[in-house]
């Protein structure tokens, strides 16, 4: 709008679309996914809406609007992988093109405050299985790992087709957001305040936070990647090449 002396104001169509937006980041959840980006410092900008994609070249699809800077996606399923990009619009209906980081989620379950016991005195309760997400027996063929108490001293032992790596203290179970590449061993000192990351007999990456532990027992969360070879337990967003493509404005049915 621009105004000439005292003569009435001249009103200017404003067609320039606001900048994409950048730093898109996206967490996995339990059906879920959590996504957040950087705020756009347009002046005009009104808001942001979210486009999801089965690739990251594919075509996205329209899933939500918000004026926030993040979304929750809870219409999504564990054991595939989502694609995201957001767009910023301005109040004359602007809209910029798609953010370029390639930034998905593979949601996967996850579980708290779960016991298991020492497997010298509670054999049936001493080993845990993430794909069944229960505890079993420690001569399971569907157990991950279980607890040992050795004469005062506490351990997660695995077995001889799956690894462990104690990735050190945390705040939370969502610290730890990606699969180790090397530093596996079979075993670890069971610690309050750690994570731990297990690489399954499947190809399967789980982790699992201490929460307490005490010589009959241990409390912890758990994640399991249910997509084989998956390394992200949480993702973080990267640059790259994207390639734009004419996304359609229609809600994911």
């Amino acid at each position: 709008m621009f105004y000439m002396g005292c003569q009435e104001p001249i009103n200017y169509l404003d067609r320039t679309p606001p900048d994409a937006p950048t730093g898109v980041y996206v967490e996995n959840g339990d059906n879920a996914a959590y996504i957040s980006w950087n705020q756009n410092y347009e002046r005009d900008v009104a808001g942001y809406n979210i486009y999801s994609s089965s690739s990251y070249n594919g075509k996205y699809y329209l899933i939500g609007t918000t004026k926030s800077t993040s979304f929750t996606d809870y219409d999504i399923t564990n054991g595939y992988k989502y694609y995201y990009a957001i767009t910023a619009y301005d109040y004359d209906n602007n809209e910029s093109g798609l953010s370029y980081e390639e930034a998905y989620a593979a949601p996967r379950p996850e579980g708290f405050n779960q016991s298991i016991f020492d497997y010298h005195q509670f054999p049936s309760l001493s080993a845990f299985s993430f794909a069944t997400e229960s505890v079993v027996n420690d001569t399971s063929a569907l157990a991950d790992f279980y607890f040992n108490n050795d004469n005062g001293a506490y351990y997660l032992d695995v077995f001889s087709d799956t690894d462990i790596k104690d990735m050190g203290m945390t705040n939370s179970i969502y610290d730890i957001t990606t699969a180790p590449s090397a530093g596996w061993t079979k075993y670890a000192t069971a610690s309050v305040g750690h994570t731990y990351v297990i690489w399954t007999v499947d190809n399967n990456y789980a982790k699992i936070r201490i929460s307490s532990v005490n010589s009959q027992r241990i409390v912890f969360d758990w994640a399991y990647q249910t997509i084989k070879g998956e390394v992200t337990m949480k993702t973080t967003a990267k640059t790259g090449g994207h390639t734009k493509v004419v996304h359609t404005r229609a809600s994911v049915q």
